[in-house]
């Protein structure tokens, strides 16, 4: 009865998730059909292609006009340089507010908690002017600087921190242990699962950025991949296979990192959540 009972719900749990599966893949089967689809099939509504044309792809990365494996570089060095820059700085300002004391801190900790209802594109324009104050402007730290740090980093490290015992802390000061073994040695090993959930929503987040990139570069040297599939379009507007092409090559990243660390971000996220 019971196994008869788990049978029926994993079925009912299916059917229930079916329809947002197919929601979610449909588009991206019907774009990877077109990116393999032959040009002459492209246009007459085919759903599946007669057979496999990988043109698409080997003109994306072999065609010096596209520059796509450029953008492709760029866009691997600016998301892992803001993921362990947040990674950093994010783990040094969470330890603060949860293992020491000092004047200010809860008032300074809300601050920071109200920076994440300003929208991003109520300061973009600051940031475009300190940057260009700066002369960053097309250069690698105009893409990392401004996102080497976030209130929502801050705040998810904060809360999975305060799981920690303060007595360990405590025990660790008098053993002749400072703040910095600690961190290092204690608190950032034992924080994989929170660390890793932040490390791969940063470089998702950061892999995906299209208007600051295109606001702050203008050649592509520093351009990156979100800016590469639209200039697929815009050098050859009847070429909709090899936009489709570029779209799947930019996608594998995202997936591959959902796929390979599903349960560590869902762990990451959830750890410290209930704690206040």
């Amino acid at each position: 009865m019971k196994t008869a009972r788990k049978v029926l719900g994993n079925v009912g749990r299916f059917s229930l998730n079916l329809p947002i599966l197919l929601i979610i893949l449909v588009p991206l089967l019907y774009t990877l059909s077109i990116s393999v689809m032959p040009p002459s099939e492209i246009y007459r509504n085919r759903l599946i292609p007669s057979s496999l044309n990988l043109s698409n792809y080997i003109n994306a990365f072999t065609n010096p006009n596209y520059h796509f494996p450029r953008f492709i570089l760029n866009s691997f060095i600016v998301s892992a340089s803001v993921m362990l820059g947040q990674m950093i700085t994010c783990s040094l300002a969470a330890f603060a507010f949860s293992f020491l004391e000092f004047r200010g801190k809860r008032a300074l900790f809300i601050l920071i908690l109200a920076t994440m209802m300003v929208p991003g594109e109520a300061t973009i324009i600051a940031n475009y002017l300190t940057i260009s104050r700066w002369g960053y402007l097309d250069s690698y730290q105009a893409l990392i600087m401004p996102y080497l740090t976030s209130a929502m980093g801050i705040f998810l490290l904060r809360q999975h921190y305060l799981t920690f015992a303060k007595e360990l802390h405590e025990a660790a000061r008098l053993d002749g242990c400072n703040n910095w073994r600690f961190l290092l040695s204690i608190v950032a090993p034992l924080s994989r699962p929170a660390l890793g959930a932040l490390g791969a929503y940063v470089f998702l987040n950061t892999w995906n950025q299209y208007m600051w990139p295109l606001l702050v570069t203008n050649t592509h040297k520093y351009r990156t991949v979100q800016i590469g599939i639209s200039m697929l379009y815009d050098i050859d507007a009847q070429s909709l296979g090899l936009m489709m092409a570029g779209v799947i090559i930019v996608i594998v990243p995202s997936l591959s990192i959902f796929v390979f660390m599903q349960r560590q971000l869902i762990n990451g996220l959830m750890a410290g959540a209930v704690k206040g």
